[in-house]
């Protein structure tokens, strides 16, 4: 069993920065593969991006390639989202997810998801 608590939301200017961070509570941490996905209202969730359990492999969706960045620290139990020249249209509730096989970019693949942090860009 896996808790996943997200953190580090906010409000921004486009164009600013934001870091979320994605605290795990649970065993073996550095053997789940970890996600994060995001839904805006009136939005299906989708798929931000994600990284390996090993090997520091990660993937990303096109929409944020380049801006956003995946990485994980398994001495602490987090996984964090440097996100960065944000834009208004990231604007959504994101949510951190743990699988120990799944490398889908469909949220119902990932067995654990957290309760979501709110980040809002203003134009």
């Amino acid at each position: 069993q896996v808790q996943l608590v997200e953190s580090g939301g906010g409000l921004v200017q486009a164009g600013g920065s934001l870091r979320l961070s994605c605290a795990a509570s649970g065993r073996a941490f550095s053997r789940y593969n970890m996600a994060w996905f995001r839904q805006a209202p009136g939005n299906e969730r989708e798929f931000v991006a994600a990284i390996y359990w090993i090997g520091g492999n990660t993937m990303y969706a096109d929409s944020v390639k380049g801006r956003f960045t995946i990485s994980r620290d398994n001495a602490k139990n987090t996984v964090y989202l440097r996100m960065n020249r944000l834009k208004p249209e990231d604007t959504a509730v994101y949510y951190c997810a743990a699988d120990t096989a799944s490398w889908s970019v469909a949220v119902e693949q990932w067995d654990y998801c957290g309760q979501g942090t709110q980040v809002t860009v203003s134009s």
